[in-house]
C-alpha cells in the first residue's frame, strides 16, 4: 500500500522547505522527501532576492524595481513581485529573530570573505554589525589555521571598492591546535564548549589575542566560525571582552550560517506539521491521464510508493542533482522533464570563463502556475516546480537564488495545498 498525503514535496533545500511550509499552512497533510543533505551547507546563509539585473553590473538598491523588466521566462516574471514578498514573509516567520533585513525593502550590503560587497535582502543576526552602510572603522580577523579567509587581503579589497570606513586585516593564532584538515565546525565546537587551554579558555584567549591587535576600530569581523549551537553566546562574550561589536563574515563551505539556516527551516517545517522523510532517493513514478499517481522511493533495494493529490518538485539544478546531463542531452532527473538546451554541447558554455554560459540557465520550463511544460503543453497537471530546478535565470550572476526559491516555493506550495 502506498503512503498517502495531500501534498508531497520532493527536495529539502529552501525551495522544498518553503513549499512544504506553505502547503501545510493551508491545512493540507504535507510530506517532504529529501534524499541527501541540501546544498545550504555550501551556501553563505545570506538570502538574496535580486542583487543585479541582467546585463547590469550595478548593485540594485531596491530588488523589486527591476522585476517588471525581467524577461518573460524568468521565474519572477511567472509569479510576480507580490509572491516574492510573500515568500520573504514566510521566511521571516520561519527564522524569527535569527535574521535581519525585514525592516526594509532595500538590499543591505554585506562584506564577503573575498572582500567584495554583496547586495542581499536578509542576513544573519551575527552578520548585522558588519554592514557596509555602517561607517564605523572595521578590523577583520583571520585565523592562521583556517583556510578560505585571508583577512588582510579581504580588507585591502574592501578598501579598493571604496567602503566609507577604514578597514584593516590581521591574522591571529587560534588558542587550540587542530589537524590540518579540520574544518570550521571543529573550531566552532571548541568555542561552543569554551574548551580549556593552557592560558584559560578558548574564548578568553582568543579575545586576548584579538585585543592585542585591535586599535581604534569599533567593530571586529571574524570568519563565520563563532560557535554552532551556541553561536550567539560566543559572539556576545567576545563583544563583552573586546568592548566592540563583533560580527561574522560569510565564508565558503562548510558554511556554518548555511547549516544554521537549514536547522531553522527544518524546525519551522516540523512546527508547521510537515512530515519529513529523508535518506532515500525517489527513483521512479507512475502517471495516468496527465497526472502523477505516485512516486517510488528506493529503500534498501525495495521500492516504496508515496501517493499524493498534488506534488512539488524542488530538487535543485545541476548542483543539487535535479538536472542531469550526458554528452548529448539535458533533462530533469526524476520525471524526465525536458530541459531546453542547444543541440550542440559546445554551445552549452562560452570559451571565456567569465562569459555568458548557456548552462547557467538550464532548467525546466514552467507555465504561470509553475507546472512544467514542453512548449506550451503541461506535462502533469498536479505537478509544480520550485527553486533552481526551474530554468530561465542565472541565480549566481543575479544574486537571486534564495529569492526565487522562496517565491516559487511559496506559490507552488500554497497552490498545491489549496487544490487538495
Amino acid at each position: 500500500m502506498a503512503i498517502e498525503d495531500d501534498v508531497l514535496v520532493i527536495g529539502g533545500g529552501i525551495a522544498g522547505l518553503s513549499s512544504a511550509i506553505a502547503a501545510a499552512e493551508t491545512g493540507a497533510r504535507t510530506r517532504l522527501i529529501t534524499h541527501k543533505q541540501s546544498t545550504l551547507g555550501n551556501a553563505s546563509g545570506l538570502v538574496d532576492v535580486l542583487g543585479y539585473a541582467p546585463d547590469d553590473d550595478t548593485p540594485r538598491a531596491d530588488p523589486y524595481d527591476a522585476i517588471a523588466q525581467l524577461p518573460a521566462e524568468h521565474p519572477y516574471s511567472k509569479v510576480g513581485a507580490d509572491a516574492v514578498r510573500e515568500g520573504l514573509a514566510l521566511f521571516d516567520d520561519a527564522v524569527g529573530d535569527r535574521y535581519r533585513g525585514s525592516h526594509s525593502a532595500a538590499n543591505a550590503l554585506v562584506p564577503t570573505h573575498a572582500g567584495s560587497v554583496k547586495p542581499t535582502a536578509r542576513y544573519p543576526r551575527s552578520t548585522a554589525p558588519g554592514l557596509v552602510s555602517d561607517d564605523r572603522d572595521m578590523l577583520l580577523v583571520g585565523i592562521d589555521s583556517v583556510t578560505g579567509f585571508d583577512a588582510p587581503m579581504a580588507a585591502d579589497h574592501l578598501s579598493a571598492v571604496g567602503v566609507p570606513f577604514d578597514v584593516r586585516g590581521e591574522t591571529v593564532r587560534f588558542p587550540k591546535s587542530f589537524p590540518q584538515d579540520a574544518d570550521v565546525t571543529r573550531y566552532a565546537r571548541a568555542l561552543d564548549r569554551d574548551e580549556s587551554v593552557d592560558d584559560g579558555t578558548v574564548r578568553q584567549v582568543l579575545a586576548d589575542r584579538v585585543e592585542a591587535v585591535l586599535e581604534d576600530e569599533r567593530r571586529v569581523g571574524f570568519p563565520a566560525m563563532l560557535g554552532d549551537s551556541r553561536h550567539e553566546a560566543v559572539r556576545t562574550e567576545l563583544q563583552d571582552r573586546l568592548g566592540v561589536d563583533v560580527f561574522e563574515v560569510p565564508t565558503g563551505p562548510p558554511s556554518l550560517p548555511g547549516l544554521r539556516l537549514e536547522d531553522a527551516l527544518y524546525d519551522a517545517a516540523e512546527d508547521a506539521g510537515v512530515r519529513i522523510t529523508s535518506g532515500n532517493p525517489i527513483v521512479d513514478f507512475d502517471a495516468d491521464g496527465g497526472r502523477v499517481e505516485q512516486v517510488l522511493m528506493d529503500r534498501l533495494g525495495s521500492e516504496v510508493a508515496y501517493e499524493a493529490q498534488q506534488y512539488v518538485l524542488a530538487t535543485g539544478g545541476p548542483v543539487g542533482g535535479g538536472i542531469e546531463s550526458d554528452r548529448n542531452v539535458v533533462e530533469e532527473s526524476i520525471f524526465g522533464l525536458p530541459v531546453e538546451h542547444p543541440e550542440d554541447r559546445y554551445e552549452w558554455f562560452d570559451d571565456d570563463v567569465w562569459g555568458d554560459h548557456a548552462y547557467t540557465e538550464f532548467g525546466v520550463s514552467v507555465d504561470d502556475d509553475l507546472r512544467p511544460v514542453a512548449g506550451e503543453e503541461v506535462q502533469f497537471e498536479n505537478l509544480r516546480a520550485a527553486g533552481n530546478v526551474i530554468g530561465g535565470y542565472d541565480f549566481a550572476t543575479e544574486k537571486s537564488g534564495c529569492g526565487v526559491s522562496l517565491a516559487t516555493g511559496y506559490v507552488a506550495g500554497s497552490e498545491a495545498g489549496e487544490l487538495t
